[in-house]
């Protein structure tokens, strides 16, 4: 095989036309069957392989950056740089889904969000320009999807002021996001793709121009590459241009002749430069090409003869959030859903079809998005705006001076809160309920089952004058946990086993992290600690319940799964501290720090949040106020 030759991009150089269209072949077979055994994105990274052999031709990485965004279309850069060992991918201690600095000098940007390249190729530029570094070229490969967002657009608004500062930057264009890429900018290169006069002549210039001796080729390459004339009478890219930006295209994104070709001349040229391509998501994969709705974006585990799931899975807290979603919007006619392009990841899929004049898909603009929605419902709707928690961050301005200062009735759906896992630090959603904290007037609700994120949904959608959010877990929606009672707002899901005075222990349980709690209280009861667990529903603001159900007890515990800094066991101090009650409090949740990829499950363990770690820790600390501690650990918990 070719591909296992293949140690690094300079191993290209060596290759013949015909043995790069093998290669090719052999990548994409390769994904296929590596994928499908792990799961990862499968559509993204068939679309680009030739775009990718034909980068690292071109391109001298890691001296010359070659960059990615969002990233999940690195696999095949990944195995043109040295790292062919897929049997790991996504797992711990295996390769990143993403671009990773650890893995390679050849990785530049890991952090996934989308929309952020061209800001990165920005800087990279400024600094060879700075620093003298002549030889040095910088190419920032963006999808159509990522060009919807708007720190593209201001990235560009500055590229472009550059006119003598190199920068390639390559439209990698499917069409496609998640889903279908939508809006203005979608429409316009939907009329580059359309507008096929300008390919069909220049086809049959080419097979003319060559048969021309010494300078057929080299005017066809002038003519292919001019900025004005023929090629603005035929194709109507004057958007980029417009912004003083050389553009070169649409090229055939399968063709690693012609992409070699238009990246030399962008190469060459001594200014910002677009290569506009035209790939196909998932190409060369019949299941992922017939998969209308993304292509097989990101995939489980799979058959790879068929594209169909080995296994499937119990209900998801997406799909119990897509179904009550429509029963929403079939009760109240001013229910509005809005999505930054993931209509489908975040559970709208049923919601548009049943009432397509009521969703919104901005692309990947979730600042515009949060502000839209502050404008929807200042107009009488009630927007509910589904997002992945690691992305609100993108928009928390908006929701602070747009949706709360104007006390919107917007509310916020977080899909992926906590620890998501495989997809790495950037997509781990702990995060959220620390940064809406500080938002005055917005209400934070974290529901521990499905009944309860119908109920809390249903809750957060009655208020009209402020900001609501109801964030869940990902993957599959555990079993019920029933209430044995309710203080104030508060469901009590446990009390003491033998009556008591004054209970040890008061367990705060935040969202899914309920049945782990319970087994927490299972476990201090073993050792003769008597345990409260409550399930304050809504965490922010903090019940005023909890402060006089603090002081009757000996010790306050909270467990989230959040960042522990400013997260939900900060809050519950403040509101013991402001009302006085002086008892010990303990709060467990993420450490503050970027978690490599894993399983949900071993990355829990590894921040010591499960049953067994954080039951020896309280019942070390209830030992302490016995005076049964001194130097000396306490007993393990079983």
């Amino acid at each position: 095989m070719l591909l296992t030759r293949i140690k690094g991009p300079r191993d290209l150089d060596r290759l013949s036309q015909e043995e790069l269209d093998q290669l090719a072949a052999e990548i994409r077979s390769f994904l296929v069957d590596a994928v499908s055994k792990t799961g990862g994105h499968l559509g993204p990274n068939l679309g680009v392989v030739e775009l990718t052999i034909a980068l690292h031709r071109v391109f001298d990485s890691p001296k010359d950056k070659v960059l990615f965004d969002t990233g999940h279309q690195a696999y095949v850069h990944k195995l043109l740089t040295g790292r062919q060992d897929f049997g790991g991918l996504r797992s711990k201690g295996g390769l990143s889904g993403y671009p990773s600095r650890a893995e390679s000098d050849h990785d530049v940007i890991e952090n996934s969000h989308a929309s952020t390249v061209l800001g990165w190729a920005d800087g990279l530029a400024k600094a060879n320009e700075v620093l003298g570094r002549e030889d040095h070229h910088v190419a920032a490969v963006i999808g159509d999807g990522a060009l919807t967002g708007g720190m593209a657009w201001e990235a560009l608004n500055n590229i472009a002021a550059a006119k003598d500062r190199p920068l390639v930057i390559v439209v990698n264009d499917n069409e496609r996001s998640y889903g279908p890429t939508i809006g203005g900018l979608a429409n316009h290169l939907a009329t580059l793709r359309t507008t096929d006069g300008y390919e069909r002549f220049l086809a049959r210039g080419k097979e003319l121009l060559e048969r021309t001796p010494v300078v057929g080729k080299p005017l066809f390459e002038t003519l292919h590459g001019a900025k004005k004339g023929l090629k603005d009478f035929i194709a109507p890219q004057g958007m980029f241009e417009d912004l003083g930006l050389k553009y070169i295209g649409p090229i055939d994104g399968h063709d690693i002749e012609a992409l070699e070709s238009a990246l030399q001349r962008a190469k060459r040229f001594s200014g910002p430069v677009i290569v506009h391509c035209l790939t196909q998501k998932g190409r060369g994969y019949e299941p992922a090409v017939q998969d209308e709705a993304d292509r097989f974006h990101a995939v489980g585990v799979i058959h790879p003869d068929t594209g169909l799931p080995v296994s499937t899975d119990a209900a998801s807290w997406t799909s119990v959030f897509a179904d009550e979603m429509v029963k929403l919007g079939r009760e109240r006619k001013d229910i509005v859903a809005i999505t930054a392009a993931m209509l489908q990841p975040v559970g709208l899929k049923k919601f548009a079809d049943a009432y397509p004049d009521r969703i919104f898909d901005v692309g990947i603009a979730e600042q515009h998005g949060a502000t839209s929605a502050a404008g929807l419902a200042t107009g009488g709707a009630h927007p509910v705006f589904a997002v992945y928690a690691t992305f609100l961050n993108r928009a928390f301005d908006q929701v602070l001076m747009d949706v709360a200062l104007h006390k919107c009735g917007v509310t916020f759906v977080l899909d992926r809160a906590g620890v998501t896992g495989t997809d790495g630090a950037s997509h781990n959603g702990m995060w959220d309920m620390s940064i809406l904290q500080v938002v005055p007037g917005l209400r934070l609700a974290a529901p521990r089952d499905a009944e309860q994120l119908r109920a809390q949904l249903n809750e957060a959608v009655l208020v009209k004058d402020a900001p609501t959010v109801v964030r869940f877990s990902k993957g599959v929606v555990g079993p019920a946990v029933p209430a044995v009672g309710r203080i104030g707002g508060m469901d009590v899901l446990r009390r003491p086993a033998d009556e008591v005075t004054r209970p040890d222990v008061l367990l705060v349980s935040v969202g899914a992290l309920a049945p782990m709690c319970l087994e927490i209280a299972d476990l201090l009861d073993k050792q003769g600690i008597s345990t409260t667990v409550v399930d304050p529903r809504w965490v922010k603001p903090v019940d005023e319940a909890l402060a006089p159900l603090a002081e009757r007890h000996r010790v306050v515990v909270t467990v989230e799964d959040n960042g522990r800094t400013g997260g939900v066991g900060s809050a519950v101090a403040q509101a013991l501290r402001d009302a006085g009650v002086d008892v010990p409090l303990r709060d467990f949740g993420i450490p503050q720090r970027f978690l490599d990829h894993a399983l949900r499950k071993e990355i829990m363990a590894e921040i010591g949040l499960t049953a067994p770690d954080i039951a020896r820790q309280v019942t070390g600390l209830v030992a302490k106020l016995d005076g049964r501690y001194d130097s000396e650990p306490a007993a393990a918990v079983d």
